[in-house]
């Protein structure tokens, strides 16, 4: 049988994006990988989100959602803000002073170099996940710093697990978290970047 090694897909050209969504008067965010331009007449883009985010339902809901293109700068409290905790436990948006486009969705100006805001045209189910493909309604240039990539965030913004003396577990090679243990269950999923068991090397 071939050998699929997941951390492959590392090699992928992707971005880090903060997609928000609105719905009633809850503002939320989620940290996605997978945006996409698809056609430039008109002006289409894919996002693809986990079913599991809260941010997932509410543009399922509404059919709109902004894009925030992150640039190098951003510090990882962005990405444990936005990426390791879920919208269905926690505010993620309290102040009242927030930026916001014109379809009325937050944007992020502080650690973005670009903004888009979607409307829904179509979705894609894959299975995990929700791919929808979108109209551009709206688009500004923010800065000039450079995008986050997805290698970058690796080598320079994510910090490197710290080994623990005489610990016996698992690591979590894409956030760092560390399942205490002997054995690793099968069907163990990372509690804070949703991964399954094959990211995980025994410390």
């Amino acid at each position: 049988m071939s050998e699929i090694n997941k951390t492959a897909m590392f090699k992928i050209g992707y971005g880090l994006y903060i997609v928000t969504a609105k719905e009633g008067d809850k503002d939320n965010g989620c940290i996605v990988n997978t945006v996409t331009q698809l056609t430039d007449n008109k002006l289409r883009v894919a996002v693809t989100i986990n079913k599991q985010n809260l941010t997932h339902d509410m543009v399922k809901n509404t059919g709109i959602m902004n894009v925030n293109c992150l640039h190098e700068e951003t510090p990882f409290v962005i990405f444990e803000y936005f990426g390791f905790q879920s919208g269905k436990n926690v505010e993620k948006f309290v102040s009242p002073h927030l930026n916001r486009s014109d379809n009325g969705l937050v944007i992020q100006p502080d650690y973005s170099n670009a903004f888009f805001s979607l409307k829904v045209e179509k979705e894609v189910d894959l299975d995990t996940h929700t791919m929808f493909i979108c109209e551009v309604t709206e688009a500004k240039v923010l800065s000039d710093k450079p995008s986050m990539t997805y290698a970058y965030y690796h080598a320079n913004v994510k910090p490197k697990p710290q080994e623990k003396q005489k610990s016996k577990g698992w690591v979590c090679t894409i956030c760092g978290y560390v399942y205490e243990g002997e054995e690793l269950p099968e069907d163990f999923i990372c509690p804070l970047c949703k991964h399954g068991v094959d990211v995980f090397e025994k410390l």
